[in-house]
């Protein structure tokens, strides 16, 4: 099935530029200069995923990202000249998927698209497999129980076990700090990478087994979650 993207952004050059090549690359595009075309399009027509310029005349594109994830709209990649750390951290707490800093190249966004696409329909995934299998361990996504293999019950945070669904619903796969940190933003989780690496390490040593590497840090990328993830 071809996916749908929208393109809001208020350059009408980058608008072309992008939805060119999108095109070239099979999928279906919609482009919109602001919030109001967006709107109307969304009434209209479906859209997988949204590609969300950040400084715009009228209402911006973080303005827009906090009304569309709130009410369960389709994924967006924010894609803004301010990529500083606090940028982006603003960007994915406000449920953007992904962040990109200006000027970046069609295929950067092109792969960014993918990829999100690729973690929608997963996480849509887990949503209907409520129970999960992983190197003998299994962990209930609904009543939020982890039992290793022997049947014990483990005790974990809500961020611990945030960032233990994040990686068992898109497993086999390099996960950034940021996509760490958009999955475990509960009580008990700071808004910064260093908290993610320190709920990594205790998920880590909640998990510890003697057969096998669980979760493995990939140097300058983030973390992969090792073993394979069967529904029960």
């Amino acid at each position: 099935m071809t996916s749908s993207v929208l393109i809001v952004d208020d350059d009408p050059q980058l608008r072309v530029l992008l939805a060119n090549s999108m095109g070239d690359r099979g999928f279906k595009v919609h482009t919109a200069s602001g919030g109001t075309e967006l709107d109307h399009l969304l009434r209209t027509v479906h859209v997988d995923l949204i590609v969300l310029d950040v400084m715009m005349p009228g209402e911006d594109g973080l303005s827009i990202c906090r009304r569309i994830s709130a009410t369960g709209g389709p994924a967006v990649i924010m894609l803004s000249a301010l990529g500083e750390e606090h940028d982006r951290i603003v960007g994915l707490e406000l449920g953007a998927a992904h962040y990109l800093r200006k000027p970046c190249s069609p295929r950067e966004i092109m792969a960014t698209i993918r990829a999100a696409l690729r973690e929608r329909s997963v996480s849509h995934q887990g949503e209907r497999k409520r129970a999960l299998d992983f190197a003998g361990w299994r962990i209930d996504l609904e009543s939020h129980e982890l039992l290793d293999p022997d049947g014990v019950l483990v005790d974990l945070t809500d961020g611990e076990f945030a960032v233990l669904r994040a990686f068992v619903e898109r497993p086999r796969r390099v996960l950034s700090r940021e996509m760490l940190l958009e999955a475990a933003r509960g009580t008990d989780t700071n808004s910064y990478d260093r908290a993610i690496d320190v709920q990594v390490s205790r998920v880590r040593r909640k998990l510890k087994s003697n057969k096998e590497e669980i979760i493995r840090t990939v140097r300058n990328e983030g973390y992969i979650f090792v073993p394979a993830v069967r529904a029960l």
